[in-house]
């Protein structure tokens, strides 16, 4: 079964999500029939390449938060983390920026059989040890750690090799309905937005599961008990 999960690198409910889609797949007793294929949506595609700030600026600028606002906000989804053992976790005191460059690198990462990897790895940087993924240097530092060969990945990245890549993972949510981030499509029928509680995900895996592996009768029901007790089959004399 396949399990997508479309998301943004800075949004923290994206972090969120994809820790919370790992729980419950672990949870899930066909877990290791599951396969999970991260995509790239960008929130904010227009945003300067070369502008990085604070998210306390960045929030309050885009939504004229008040200070108060500000660390009830972030604050929530920390706490969140925190309560799903996902920590450190940090969202307030975290830089924002466009991440264009940083989703072609994880879908040049892909390319190397390094998937799953890549996109772990990314959110820890990130929301775990508050590093920069906004430009070619900083993710250099990102492909060494995960073994990539630093020369070509500069090569790629300076090129935009996978560029094209990263905008049809976007279009292709928003063909399937995808209005924000993180949002997962499990089993190419159930489109689930936000990030849902382990539960909840669990819940939906176990639905499309069942769903698509239907129980298949076979034999004779002769021999068997039912709601008004045990029939013996009558036998000829």
């Amino acid at each position: 079964m396949k399990v997508e999960i479309w998301s943004d690198i800075l949004c923290p409910w994206c972090g969120l999500g994809t820790h919370r889609l790992g729980q419950a797949v672990a949870r899930f007793e066909h877990g290791g029939q599951v396969e999970v294929v991260h995509r790239s949506y960008q929130l904010q595609p227009d945003w300067p390449a070369e502008v990085v700030m604070t998210s306390r600026q960045s929030l309050t600028q885009k939504y004229g938060l008040s200070e108060a606002q500000f660390e009830a906000t972030t604050g929530r989804v920390e706490e969140l983390a925190k309560a799903d053992g996902l920590q450190p976790y940090v969202v307030s005191g975290n830089k924002v920026g466009n991440t264009q460059l940083a989703h072609e690198f994880l879908a040049y990462a892909t390319s190397k059989g390094l998937h799953a990897q890549a996109w772990h790895h990314m959110f820890r940087a990130y929301f775990g040890e508050v590093r920069s993924i906004f430009d070619v240097d900083a993710l250099l530092g990102l492909a060494g750690e995960l073994g990539l060969d630093r020369e070509e990945t500069r090569q790629v990245l300076t090129e935009h090799r996978f560029r094209a890549q990263v905008q049809e993972d976007a279009r292709q949510a928003q063909r399937l309905g995808a209005r924000g981030v993180p949002f997962t499509v499990i089993d190419g029928r159930y489109g689930v937005p936000g990030a849902q509680d382990t539960d909840t995900l669990l819940q939906v895996l176990r639905q499309a599961w069942t769903e698509s592996h239907p129980v298949q009768l076979v034999g004779d029901a002769e021999e068997i008990c039912g709601p008004d007790g045990c029939a013996v089959p009558a036998t000829g004399r």
